[in-house]
């Protein structure tokens, strides 16, 4: 067993602290990665602090991991020591179930058991343990290549934010000839504007303070929607052919299905504490489809890391060392960051 270092929560009430733990020997297939940084996601915070309840305990949140291969077990041949990689929200899957066969991992029909923290290691029997750490062994076929052209403490969090925004944006065809909208611009909406525009559609952002009209505009908006204007609003009725809901907050989904297209789609990204209320006649009226999607299977992840390094786009954020973490949790809640909290893990090294 290799003794880790990292922060975590040993209750639902504990503030995060440092800790030592276990993680698995470097095995045939693993690499073992020497953590730079870690992106902060709003789901470490409901698994610190047991909000979707299914959280053991010491918990080690973090998934949007980037660092360098330290090691490599005898039959991992993808990457080299030194090699800049990542590691997204699975570290394993079932692996013959119909989606994993498909390379969609992310809906493996063992659910949960194959992600980064708070699944199951298999080869250990105990609860996987996140990227608050200075060091994680992962399944080679679970580590993604980082383009090195891409600043890594920026890219961190490409590995949740970016994929969970880059997967719908592909299934649903964003592309040139096509009318986007993004709700919200926080952690996952800064991400949606940035790629809907790289790829080449025309993007919109909807948001309910005028402060983030220029903000939105510099990271490829070609406009921005005030969601509470109601004439704003009725200007683009049935316009759009793709609309993503980022917003983690309970809100009205009817002023939005009805700027769709007949026909286009709908897709939640974000996860409201409470159920959202759903006003049907907007979408029997136009047959417009209301979806959800969470992140990408691991040749589209790696895909979009391609397509980041190619057109040069990374995370805007914010660099902590890991001592703040508690207070970024605070400021998290409160929106209080543009637009992504990233972890320096050097300082968990170098107080």
């Amino acid at each position: 067993m290799l003794v880790c270092t990292g922060f975590g929560a040993t209750s639902p009430s504990s503030p995060l602290a440092p800790l030592t733990f276990n993680r698995r020997d470097v095995g045939e297939n693993d690499v073992e990665i020497e953590i730079m940084y870690c992106g902060v996601c709003h789901s470490d915070l409901h698994f610190a602090r047991d909000e979707w309840h299914f959280t053991q305990y010491p918990a080690v949140p973090g998934h949007e991991i980037v660092g360098r291969v330290k090691s490599a077990g005898a039959g991992a041949h993808k990457y080299k020591v030194g090699d800049l990689v990542g590691v997204g929200c699975m570290v394993n899957s079932c692996r013959t179930c119909a989606a994993c066969q498909e390379g969609l991992e992310q809906y493996c029909a063992e659910g949960f058991a194959g992600q980064t923290y708070g699944g199951i290691d298999k080869v250990i029997n105990e609860p996987s343990k996140g990227g608050y750490s200075d060091r994680i062994v992962v399944d080679e076929n679970f580590v993604l290549r980082i383009p090195e052209n891409l600043d890594p403490a920026a890219a961190a969090p490409l590995l949740c934010a970016g994929i969970t925004l880059y997967s719908p944006l592909r299934h649903w065809g964003a592309g040139p000839g096509k009318k986007v909208g993004i709700i919200g611009l926080g952690g996952l909406g800064h991400m949606g504007v940035k790629l809907a525009h790289a790829m080449g559609a025309e993007t919109a952002l909807f948001t309910t303070s005028a402060s983030k009209v220029e903000d939105a505009k510099k990271l490829g908006a070609n406009l921005v929607i005030l969601s509470q204007d109601e004439a704003q609003m009725a200007a683009h009725a049935e316009s759009f052919d793709l609309i993503i809901d980022t917003v983690s907050a309970s809100h009205d989904l009817a002023p939005y299905f009805n700027l769709l297209k007949r026909d286009a789609t709908m897709v939640q990204v974000g996860a409201p504490e409470h159920p959202l209320p759903i006003s049907v006649f907007p979408l029997l009226m136009r047959r417009r489809n209301f979806a959800g999607s969470i992140i990408g299977g691991i040749k589209e992840t790696q895909e979009m890391l391609d397509f980041c390094g190619k057109h040069n786009i990374a995370a805007e954020i914010e660099m902590i060392p890991i001592q703040s973490i508690n207070s970024a949790y605070e400021r998290m809640l409160k929106s209080d960051v543009k637009y992504r909290f990233c972890i320096d893990m050097a300082s968990l090294r170098h107080p």
